[in-house]
């Protein structure tokens, strides 16, 4: 199966061009400002560069090689962090390219007069010359506005079937190649724009705007380009400009300080412009501020790799923060068709004799209950398909009103059906309902099941088990959950006795029986007012109070318009068990900005340990034994941190945009995890880099003083 966003899983070699071209593009000031930190590197550059070309007229007391090494390098960090962002966004943009080239600009049947059944199931060409239509571009709809589309036309635009019935293929959206039908009423009725008509005819009313339908949203979402900052980006991003600002003030009071300490001990020499500037470097966050905008574009990428569209960052993030899952049991904790598992004869009666009336009462069912039926008795006894033009059956179908459905065959009317049904039904004929056969509608009832009795004639045969089975691997990725702290219920319109018992197969924590759209939205409100993030999917229209309601909702794109307007996310594949691929997306992407964040913040101490002493050990010589690494040369010592600063960020891309590998652990594991790879990591790696610059530096001569 194709997917429906395209997959940019590696970066090409036209990636890493644009990307470098990119890196200087961003080098508008208006660009820089969006990032504080990475301004003031940038205003940081400048200066030094204003410095380089005045050492070339006067003594500055600092050499001109050594400025020159400096600057290039600030420069470099700056446009690394300009590459890092770039090549993040290049992805993006390079799938929105995929899309773009998918989208069909197709004519559109805007109707002009009141809708009109009579009108619409005339062909389009009739309906062209009575005036009843007019071809327009799609581009000129707007919300509202009705179309008519029949078999070959693409729906222009995304919107709501009024009237009609139709198979569309939406591989376009989905990457599903099976066609799927869309009808006027339930929750089948949203189309989207781009989509095409196979069979029959539509009248849609458009509910976009220009340049607001899905498909723009799927763009603007993995292009990244115009993506909003999530609040917990925007809250790292202030402490970071905060730190910043401090390490700034910092470094400025150096300049007098050292001037006063020269002057009074009557050693050294005044600490240089270039040193500060490249102390400030090495002190603020730039690491992380470089790679922040990166990670937050990177995990939107991430999140359209499963095919979920987010209509905000917001969203994302909140899944990384979710504590409570709210799950249909249908479809998403079991497979959605009931199967049968077990014939349960009634007394006098054999199991092989109550298959065979069950396989001859199902001969018509095409449902997958009454194929599961056929399956099992084929499995138990062997048991084959009939010859119906042999045996010349009579099949009677279900109805509402009977709720059985059965077969008459030899002059002997068997049925299958509910419980209740098949009693009223064998008492009418002069029969009567055996207790073992109530006692095990009670039991399976109690199992979780769905009990079918079966009868011939007057007689009580026994009860066929139907199970919604719960799917394979389910209670395992509860359990994962479970040791990520998140609590998962169960929602379902069962009665109270078969949802405990799904939900005790199934391995979820909790359960809503009998759920209405009111007890959804009351079970969300109640969680939220303790203080707890919910998650929840849906696809029809009472969803979509429950939907709005919840911090994280996934409409499905098979749902309502009103579900997909009410929902934060709409998951193109309509998989409902996508919600926990999502909550893992958002705690990967938490998860690196940690990770990357610890990681950043650690190898500044690395850089104290290099710059300090070149800076201030001429003046106080007892720092010299804050030396650990035993630099060559106070030039060597700056500008091998500052060579460093430039290159850690180049090397921690790949890591940003793939991300940190997500494991089900506790909040606890997660955080001594994080300390100690990141944290402890980012102590040493520092150290070693720094003195490998060292002696690279040393061994082409590069590292004379720069006094």
């Amino acid at each position: 199966m194709s997917k429906a966003i395209p997959k940019v899983s590696s970066v090409t070699s036209k990636i890493l061009g644009e990307a470098v071209t990119a890196s200087f593009r961003k080098l508008d000031p208006r660009v820089q400002l969006r990032n504080p930190v990475m301004f003031a590197v940038y205003l940081g550059s400048i200066f030094t560069t204003v410095l380089l070309v005045n050492s070339w007229w006067m003594e500055t007391g600092e050499s001109s090689g050594f400025i020159l090494g400096v600057t290039v390098w600030l420069w470099f960090t700056v446009l690394f962090a300009n590459f890092a962002e770039a090549i993040a966004e290049g992805r993006g943009k390079a799938q929105a390219d995929e899309l773009r080239r998918s989208r069909s600009v197709a004519p559109a049947k805007k109707l002009c007069l009141p809708l009109n059944m009579n009108a619409a199931k005339r062909r389009s060409q009739e309906m062209l010359m009575k005036g009843e239509l007019v071809i327009v571009p799609s581009s000129d709809l707007r919300s509202g506005d009705i179309v008519f589309v029949e078999a070959g036309d693409c729906i222009p635009g995304d919107g709501e079937v009024v009237e009609g019935i139709a198979s569309v293929d939406e591989s376009a959206i989905t990457g599903e190649s099976a066609p799927v039908v869309r009808e006027s009423g339930g929750d089948r009725s949203a189309v989207t724009g781009g989509t095409k008509v196979i069979s029959d005819w539509l009248i849609v009313r458009i509910t976009t705007q220009p340049g607001e339908s899905f498909l723009d949203h799927m763009i603007a979402m993995v292009e990244g380009a115009k993506r909003q900052r999530t609040p917990n980006e925007i809250a790292l991003a202030i402490l970071l400009a905060a730190l910043t600002l401090l390490f700034l003030l910092v470094v400025v009071t150096l300049r007098p300080f050292s001037q006063f300490s020269v002057e009074v001990s009557g050693q050294g020499h005044v600490i240089g412009l270039t040193v500060l500037v490249a102390l400030f470097v090495c002190l603020a966050p730039t690491t992380i501020g470089a790679l922040l905008s990166a990670i937050g574009i990177a995990g939107m990428n991430r999140l359209s790799q499963t095919n979920v569209i987010a209509m905000s960052g917001r969203a994302v993030e909140a899944a990384g923060d979710v504590d409570v899952l709210l799950l249909d049991k249908t479809g998403t904790i079991t497979l959605g068709n009931r199967q049968a598992t077990r014939f349960i004869p009634a007394e006098g009666v054999s199991e092989q004799a109550l298959a065979e009336a069950a396989h001859l009462a199902s001969l018509a069912d095409e449902t997958p209950e009454g194929r599961s039926i056929a399956v099992l008795a084929k499995k138990r006894f062997g048991m084959r398909g009939r010859d119906l033009e042999q045996i010349k059956p009579h099949f009677v179908p279900f109805t509402a009103r009977t709720r059985m459905s059965g077969v008459s065959l030899d002059g002997h009317a068997i049925y299958k059906g509910a419980a209740e049904a098949v009693e009223s039904h064998v008492r009418n004929l002069g029969g009567f309902f055996p207790e073992s056969v109530r006692i095990a509608v009670r039991q399976v009832a109690e199992l979780g099941g769905t009990p079918l009795v079966v009868s011939r004639n007057e007689k009580v045969l026994g009860v066929i088990e139907l199970k919604d089975i719960v799917k394979g691997g389910i209670k395992e990725r509860f359990a994962e959950l479970r040791q990520m702290g998140i609590k998962t219920v169960m929602i379902t319109g069962d009665n109270p006795l078969t949802a405990a018992a799904i939900a005790a197969e199934a391995g979820v924590d909790d359960f809503l029986a009998e759920a209405t759209p009111e007890a959804k939205l009351s079970l969300i409100r109640d969680y939220q007012k303790g203080g707890r993030l919910v998650a929840m999917t849906g696809d029809g229209t009472n969803d979509a109070p429950a939907l709005a309601q919840a911090d994280v909702a996934v409409a499905m794109n098979s749902g309502t318009q009103a579900a997909k307007e009410a929902g934060n996310m709409v998951d193109l594949d309509s998989n409902p068990t996508k919600l926990i691929e999502i909550v893992s997306v958002g705690k990967q992407l938490l998860m690196t900005r940690g990770a990357l964040t610890t990681f950043s913040i650690s190898n500044d101490v690395a850089k104290y340990f290099a710059i300090l002493p070149a800076a201030f050990a001429s003046t106080y010589p007892a720092l010299k034994a804050l030396d650990l690494m035993r630099l060559s040369s106070p030039s060597s010592a700056i500008l091998s941190a500052v060579i460093f600063n430039a290159l850690i960020i180049i090397a921690l891309v790949p890591l940003a945009l793939r991300g940190v590998k997500y494991r089900p652990v506790g909040a606890a594991q997660l955080l001594r995890s994080n300390l100690l790879i990141y944290g402890l990591g980012g102590l040493i790696v520092p150290f070693i880099g720094i003195k490998a610059i060292d002696l690279l530096l040393s061994a082409v001569g590069l590292a004379q003083n720069c006094t």
